[in-house]
């Protein structure tokens, strides 16, 4: 369906019809075309979308992943040559301690939660790190042990819980990399024979003091010294982490803290022991294996080259910020958003808004209806245009997990009626209309066989992908999963250097022009998903083990509510530096003082975009907030 410049209402559209305005919308200047996309989809559907960009010239290549895990790709390429996991599911078997850090893994990795159970019935610890307690991570329920369920409540996960100062986590690890030197549990020799820089790494956590380290973090000396002695006790330790972690102004950093300390206790390189990121859902990391990012390997450029049979002349890029960026400034006419939800999934919500009104023409490929498709709005025509899931197409297509296993979708069936098509389907003939059959044949890319064909010539890591396809076995990506300390670097040794300290201030009133005589605290706000949600889609109101029964809630610690003189349950204005909300529920909780907790991505209105500098993830996990009320 579409809507047109000046109606308020969609109205319906036929397929010929979308095709005919793709002709003209994929015919402006590649550097104002671009492209935003979701992991929900295929790496067919993702080979392609890149092929189609970069044919055109256009680099802008925008993904979800540069608004969640963006900071662990950059900093563990940097550090040992690969971006992803380097432990397999299996590895994580012979584990006997995580260290899991900023994650609420019982809602968004429940897989990952039979792995943490079994590890603790084999005599196992786990050390959680995060400023909430979250229920399921001191205790958890899973249907795959059903006796422990009903006869113990579940089974015990955390073996150690810690509550850092939002943001700290880069100075937390600097302090138990000191607290490993102090205790003896360094692996000088493995330093010295598998990685570099590290005598800078060492000296830097020698010769900061305790008491700047505790005072960063808001931990003890003995909490960390305990961590430390647990990690240099265990044989096999693997550090976890996900968007607690990445989604700070130093997100970068705070995984490079976390690799180092991986590596000075000898950590990385062998079988159940590592860095291990928990991305997202569905296949968000094979987007980026499939060459869906700014960031273009020169293996991947070449191999692309090569297929086109022409030079890749691109422009820098837009990554999701940059695009949002661009849009606010004139510089995007057409953008081809395949899933996801760009407006709501940003910061300031007011200027995703006004940047996506900006574009002349939006496509939104969907399953299902989001907020993108009511407020990001184009400004001469919006089209939204449904496709089958990935387990309704009529072909096959692979899918690609976090910890770098690859999984074969068979053809599959949809009880919808209608004109539906697959995002394959979409992309091909858009391309095709664009680009005809040169220089490759893109008519013939319907057949998904003849597309892992390509892919298996031009992604290193994909090579196998044919024979694979023809066995119709599931593989792993070996060359991620490092069980020796050879890590694909330039040297073959991983590349350590020092992380600085973050500065961090606390929150003040002054901040906010807040009305006269009211009541009102200022708290570092962390924003995040219900237990009853997945991305951006809710399909609950309630969050039950939070004690939060709608989604217009703050939780808020007890001490915190009666320092401003709130009582729970009374309703306040949440106010950011960019907006507010009225009427929002104070929630008793769990969480650490000076912190407060509200739901994503209704509180992405509340705050401008603070970025990285080596990744440019806005920060979505600490940001200066006032809550008041008369």
């Amino acid at each position: 369906m579409i809507l047109r410049e000046g109606s308020q209402h969609y109205e319906k559209i036929s397929w010929d019809d979308v095709f005919k305005i793709a002709e003209t919308a994929f015919s402006q200047q590649p550097d104002r075309i671009a492209s935003y996309s979701s992991g929900r989809s295929s790496n067919e559907a993702a080979y392609l979308l890149q092929l189609m960009m970069r044919a055109m010239g256009s680099n802008n290549l925008a993904d979800c992943s540069d608004l969640c895990h963006v900071p662990s790709t950059v900093g563990l390429k940097e550090i040992f040559g690969s971006g992803t996991s380097m432990v397999s599911l299996e590895g994580l078997k012979k584990a006997d301690c995580v260290v899991l850090v900023g994650s609420n893994a019982p809602a968004n990795h429940p897989r990952l939660m039979n792995e943490l159970i079994q590890l603790r019935d084999r005599g196992g610890r786990i050390i959680i790190i995060n400023p909430q307690i979250e229920i399921g991570l001191v205790k958890f329920s899973s249907p795959a042990f059903p006796i422990k369920s009903l006869l113990k409540g579940g089974s015990q996960v955390s073996s150690l819980y810690l509550q850092p100062i939002p943001g700290s986590d880069a100075a937390l690890f600097i302090a138990i990399q000191k607290s490993l030197l102090e205790q003896n549990f360094a692996k000088l020799d493995y330093l010295k024979n598998y990685t570099e820089g590290w005598e800078e790494v060492i000296s830097f956590a020698q010769n900061t003091n305790w008491e700047r380290l505790t005072e960063t973090c808001g931990l003890s000396h003995e909490e960390i010294e305990e961590v430390a002695y647990t990690i240099g006790t265990s044989q096999n330790v693997v550090f976890s982490w996900a968007m607690g972690i990445t989604q700070h102004k130093n997100g970068t950093d705070n995984v490079r803290a976390i690799a180092n300390t991986a590596l000075i206790a000898g950590q990385a390189g062998r079988e159940g022991a590592g860095t291990m990121p928990i991305r997202g859902h569905s296949n968000v990391q094979g987007f980026g294996s499939m060459g869906v990012t700014t960031r273009l390997s020169d293996d991947l450029k070449q191999a692309l080259e090569k297929l086109l049979g022409q030079s890749l002349t691109l422009n820098e890029g837009y990554d999701a910020r940059g695009l949002m960026e661009a849009a606010d400034t004139g510089k995007i006419d057409t953008l081809f958003c395949l899933g996801g939800n760009f407006y709501a999934a940003n910061p300031d919500l007011l200027q995703a808004e006004r940047a996506l009104g900006q574009i002349e023409t939006i496509f939104y490929v969907a399953t299902k209806p989001n907020l993108g498709h009511f407020h990001g709005l184009g400004h001469k025509q919006t089209l939204v245009l449904p496709v089958f899931n990935r387990f309704e197409n009529p072909h096959k297509t692979t899918t690609e997990s976090g910890n770098n296993y690859v999984r074969l979708n068979n053809i599959g069936k949809t009880h919808l009626k209608g004109d539906l098509i697959s995002e394959v389907a979409l992309i091909v003939e858009i391309a095709h209309r664009i680009h005809g059959e040169k220089p490759i044949a893109w008519g013939q890319l319907n057949n998904t066989d003849y597309v892992r064909s390509l892919i298996s010539e031009t992604i290193s890591d994909y090579k196998d992908l044919t024979t694979k396809d023809k066995e119709s076995k599931e593989f792993l990506i070996e060359n991620r999963i490092f069980t020796e300390p050879k890590f694909p670097t330039d040297s073959g040794r991983a590349q350590m250097s020092v992380v600085p300290l973050p500065v961090l201030k606390t929150p003040e009133l002054s901040l906010f022009k807040l009305p006269e005589n009211v009541k009102a605290i200022a708290v570092i706000l962390g924003s995040g998903r219900s237990y009853a949600q997945h991305n951006t889609v809710v399909y609950r109101e309630a969050d039950k083990y939070r004690n939060m029964p709608h989604r217009h809630c703050i939780l808020l610690n007890s001490a915190d509510i009666k320092k401003a003189g709130f009582i729970p349950h009374q309703r306040v204005t949440v106010q950011g530096d960019r907006h507010h909300l009225e009427n929002i529920e104070i929630i008793p909780g769990a969480i650490r003082e000076g912190v407060a907790f509200m739901f994503y991505p209704e509180a992405n209105c509340l705050f401008s975009a603070t970025t990285d500098p080596d990744s440019s993830i806005p920060a979505f996990k600490r940001v200066p907030i006032a809550i008041y009320a008369p």
